[in-house]
């Protein structure tokens, strides 16, 4: 029989997590989010509270009394701009704004840490329970390392986690080496010249150039996922002059995605594509612009970051999947785990949960208490 203090603090922290739910707040607008978080972690008597980390962020400081290593725990506070379709009592309240990733339940899985850390006080080392904002867009991680504030914390390992559908609730999926590709976007812009559209001959249409150019840069992927290198390179947007019929266009946009194993081989694939792009406009007589937008570093997963993670989760009894590839999302954490030692697993969030970022996604509440043991366990293992 589950203890009642156990389901009192499971309802307490599925409380929590609604509240953060009805209210999301997108990236670098999580004010009311991280005061929230503040609020909580005040009743958990941390040694030391920062707020206003690479703007809207909050780390909660636990201090031993001894030396000891000190271990950073990473969860997200920002939602997406996705309309929610559920309409269960705690859907989003913020007409098309709404937590289609899990942040709520992954900021409530620290706040459940906090909790067990107020009653199990540290004997010695630190940790760090960070709330980052502005996952989503790929620039929280690092406003957090370049912020003044964050210069004095020097962790010795790095953990996050991050809640997966497809996978049995309570799975603890692990990698690893890379558990999420390195990502960035880019954006093409053609400049030609406007013509009467009976006369398109005496302006330049980017048209061709537009055409060619999505045929060439998309030859570019390799999409056999067990190739080193794989690469994921999707179109995400396109558009070329305006609904007026007598206009030859002068104007094209065009948008990709690109998605690779590691961060070098993404390098070279934006060397050929930079030229690419500045061969075919010069051959059309076109003039460009080439943006690479939202990068996203590939998390390297640490081997005995990871070998922490696999006795955690054995010494809870829970059921581990190890994952022969990446996950092929991008997140944010790998600018973390590029400059400490640390590593980031899956949480199987149930094979019938609708995807990320679908619009009747949301959190499933049972897994909660599999995320803060994990993370509690590797506090134990690493103080024994």
């Amino acid at each position: 029989m589950i203890n009642t203090s156990v389901i009192e603090e499971i309802n307490y922290l599925t409380n929590f997590r609604k509240k953060l739910h009805q209210f999301p707040e997108l990236s670098d607008n999580e004010k009311q989010t991280a005061q929230a978080v503040v609020d909580e972690l005040k009743l958990c008597n941390p040694t030391t509270i920062i707020t206003k980390l690479g703007g809207h962020g909050v780390a909660a400081i636990f201090k031993g009394s001894l030396k000891g290593d000190t271990i950073l725990f990473r969860a997200e506070l920002d939602a997406l701009p996705i309309i929610e379709e559920n309409t269960f009592e705690h859907a989003s309240q913020y007409p098309g704004i709404s937590h289609k990733c899990g942040h709520d339940g992954h900021a409530t899985i620290l706040i459940g840490l906090a909790r067990i850390l107020k009653l199990n006080p540290l004997l010695k080392g630190e940790v760090i329970l960070l709330f980052q904002p502005a996952e989503e867009n790929g620039n929280g991680a690092k406003a957090v390392l370049e912020d003044e504030k964050f210069k004095s914390i020097k962790p010795d390992f790095v953990f996050a986690l991050h809640n997966v559908p497809d996978y049995d609730k309570g799975a603890i999926i692990i990698k690893t080496n890379s558990f999420t590709p390195s990502v960035t976007s880019l954006k093409i812009t053609l400049k030609g010249k406007n013509s009467h559209a009976a006369e398109p001959e005496n302006g330049i249409n980017p048209d061709l150039a537009l055409q060619e150019l999505i045929v060439a840069i998309k030859a570019l992927a390799d999409t056999n996922i067990d190739n080193e290198t794989f690469s994921v390179i999707t179109t995400v947007y396109a558009t070329l002059g305006s609904k007026d019929y007598g206009i030859s266009a002068d104007y094209a946009e065009l948008h990709f995605t690109i998605r690779c194993w590691t961060a070098n081989q993404l390098n070279d694939l934006k060397e050929i594509i930079a030229t690419l792009i500045k061969n075919i406009s010069k051959k059309h007589q076109l003039k460009y612009t080439l943006d690479w937008i939202y990068e996203f570093d590939s998390n390297n997963n640490n081997d005995k970051a990871v070998d922490y993670i696999l006795k955690a989760a054995e010494s809870n009894s829970f059921n581990i999947i190890k994952k022969p590839t990446p996950f092929k999302w991008g997140e944010d954490f790998g600018t973390f785990t590029q400059q400490f030692k640390g590593a980031m697993f899956g949480l199987g969030s149930g094979v019938q949960t609708p995807a990320l970022h679908n619009p009747d996604y949301d959190f499933p509440d049972e897994i909660t208490p599999y995320g803060v043991q994990m993370f509690y366990t590797i506090i134990k293992l690493m103080y024994a």
